[in-house]
């Protein structure tokens, strides 16, 4: 999840629902509260810890932050030196996870397509929004939080995304970056987007699992399409457009047998999209 948090246009959301630990993740999260943590220093934390399902929540998170603070110069490197190679597999990961989202949707009805429709179009256009200026006042950055925080809870929202539009990514980058060298200017940036975070997950988390409780099939459904609509923004082959933004474009590969860019791209599609098969498979015999 925290590997996938790092990249635009991919979500965290989609590893915890694709590796079965979504309904355990929103009703987690809808445990904590002030009362049960402080009953944690208290007589009765073993209880208290079972209550709020620590032995889910701390490996969960101690696996998320390990990602972001340690993993995400790497990710950086790649984007960097092997952006064809990374896109690819993301691309891979996210039209399988959408597959196997859609196979999770228990009854298919007009209603559900239609908005598996709207949900693409809507993650679709967001792609072509601009990015707004860079913004690093902390109050700013606690409302990036609790925006950001958006793709732990849906799947196909990226959280990286939202803070690229918001002109906040780059400076959540350099906020590890400052951590990790033990700079205070990274602990504040890090407390903001922290206390953000929490708040929004604690809002948001409360009406998605009255939602998945009463409307699981048409938000799954709704979910698919907000991966299938991102797709474009992963899509490999990019080439880059003269305009004030400097942005770019997806176009078609050349398909010759001898591009190898071609076969480099299709080849790490299938390997993204076997990883998530596999993880898949995996979580359900663990299940079992």
């Amino acid at each position: 999840m925290g590997i996938a948090d790092l990249v635009p246009g991919v979500s965290g959301g989609t590893i915890a629902l694709i590796t079965n630990i979504y309904e355990d993740l929103i009703a987690s999260i809808n445990r904590l509260n002030v009362k049960e943590i402080l009953a944690l220093f208290g007589a009765n934390r073993k209880a208290s810890w079972q209550k709020i399902n620590g032995p889910f929540l701390l490996p969960l998170f101690l696996g998320i932050s390990t990602s972001i603070l340690f993993l995400s110069s790497i990710i950086g490197f790649f984007l960097e030196n092997h952006a064809l190679e990374l896109w690819s597999f993301f691309f891979g990961l996210i039209f399988a996870s959408s597959i196997l989202i859609c196979k999770d949707v228990k009854h298919w009805s007009p209603s559900t397509i239609f908005v598996l429709v709207i949900g693409g179009l809507i993650s679709f256009l967001i792609s072509f929004l601009s990015p707004a200026a860079a913004n690093e006042a902390l109050t700013y950055l606690f409302l990036c939080g609790m925006l950001m925080i958006m793709a732990m809870i849906l799947p196909g929202v990226s959280g990286a995304f939202i803070l690229v539009l918001l002109g906040a990514y780059e400076t959540a980058l350099e906020t590890v970056e400052l951590v990790r060298s033990f700079q205070i200017q990274g602990f504040l940036n890090l407390i903001a987007f922290g206390l953000g975070a929490i708040i929004g997950l604690k809002l948001f988390a409360h009406w998605v699992g009255k939602l998945y409780l009463n409307y699981r099939n048409p938000l799954l459904a709704t979910m698919a399409g907000f991966m299938f609509g991102s797709l474009y923004k992963v899509w490999p082959w990019k080439q880059f457009i003269k305009d004030e933004n400097h942005g770019q474009t997806a176009v078609l590969p050349n398909f010759e047998l001898s591009n190898s860019e071609l076969w480099i791209g299709l080849s790490f599609i299938l390997i993204g999209s076997f990883v998530i098969y596999a993880i898949h498979k995996m979580s359900q015999s663990q299940k079992q």
